[in-house]
């Protein structure tokens, strides 16, 4: 949905802003993905371009828009372009934060009914990339969903105080990642921002390794009812905040967090991989600043070739892999800035 806006502030990437505009991170975030949430937030770029592009458009009515693209998507060349790029894997985002499915789940949003595609791309994604001998995953974000709980978010302690604690969402997410898991199998169980309740998911892993023995998830599975709503008191949030801002203060490389009660490998993004020595480790970032395609953003804002094929030796030569992501456009296209260094990448692998 937010390909269709497709914009978001350029110039700096998400690291440089946690340290030098954490009070406002989200507020300037490059993330086109996160259009609902800048357009909530008062003063934000994001909301000036709004009503300057869009009037008194809502978010939601983007939908038909999306749909209407969407109809050109096709599977079969992205899968092409994931093999031809050297790509073992690929991650697809079945639910991003802003709640919208892009398979025809049966589980009802509560809140937003119909909330979701009829199209199967999760399905036919899958079935394209198996066909080239690639694994398939699936991204879900289970830490934020905004028709749950869509209050503005403009540092870290609103993010995790924006995380749905509550029953229904608990039963919603749940039910989602099983429908999920039973109708597509992924190889990689990619959790987003945290979970609403760690108690039932010792179970929800079981079930999981057992329909797909050789799957993997990764850590971002982190769930503490009582540290999320501990941070609706502003006191707690403020004092979370400004404890995170040391923490940043004090090192120049990557702040590595707790890990979760389980995982099968840490994850860090736009960073180095740093402090992850010793461990099993992913890379993650867009081939620009962004990971949903952002117009606004310009051609030195992507990755070039040359330096796609170098983080991918300094993220290796550290023991990671690198999952590079591709934000097409809202008619499924992907812009050449994108493929061509993915291109590069298969050609420096022996694959051009």
């Amino acid at each position: 949905m937010f390909a269709v806006p497709a914009w978001a502030p350029r110039g700096a990437s998400i690291t440089e802003l946690f340290r030098t505009c954490y009070n406002e991170v989200f507020k300037l975030a490059p993330y086109a993905e996160w259009y609902a949430n800048a357009l909530r937030v008062p003063g934000s770029p994001t909301r000036a371009h709004h009503q300057r592009t869009w009037g008194n458009r809502t978010y939601e009515s983007f939908r038909p828009d999306f749909e209407a693209a969407a109809s050109a998507f096709d599977a079969s060349a992205w899968a092409e372009l994931f093999a031809a790029a050297g790509a073992r894997y690929v991650v697809l985002v079945a639910k991003h934060h802003d709640g919208f499915c892009l398979w025809p789940t049966k589980v009802e949003n509560p809140h937003r009914p119909g909330w979701r595609s009829e199209r199967d791309f999760v399905g036919e994604l899958a079935e394209a990339v198996r066909a080239r001998g690639l694994r398939f995953g699936l991204y879900y974000s289970g830490g934020l969903d905004w028709t749950f709980k869509p209050e503005p978010i403009v540092d870290v302690g609103d993010m995790f105080a924006c995380m749905p604690t509550q029953p229904d969402y608990l039963a919603y997410a749940d039910a989602q990642v099983r429908e999920l898991i039973e109708r597509y199998r992924p190889s990689v169980l990619w959790n987003d921002i945290g979970w609403p309740d760690a108690e039932g998911l010792p179970s929800l892993f079981a079930d999981y390794y057992t329909a797909v023995p050789e799957g993997v998830v990764n850590d971002r599975w982190t769930g503490s009812r009582a540290f999320v709503e501990a941070l609706a008191d502003p006191a707690a949030r403020k004092a979370f905040n400004d404890a995170l801002k040391a923490r940043l203060a004090a090192t120049d490389g990557e702040l590595v967090s707790p890990p979760p009660p389980h995982c099968d490998f840490r994850t860090v993004e736009y960073g180095d991989g740093r402090g992850m020595a010793g461990r099993k480790w992913e890379s993650t970032r867009g081939l620009g600043l962004a990971f949903g395609y952002n117009a606004n953003e310009e051609t030195g804002d992507y990755l070039t070739g040359d330096a796609l094929i170098d983080l991918y030796g300094q993220v290796t030569a550290g023991g990671g892999n690198l999952l590079i992501n591709v934000g097409p456009r809202a008619d499924g296209s992907i812009p050449d800035v994108q493929s061509a260094p993915l291109l590069a990448l298969g050609a420096h692998l022996g694959l051009g």
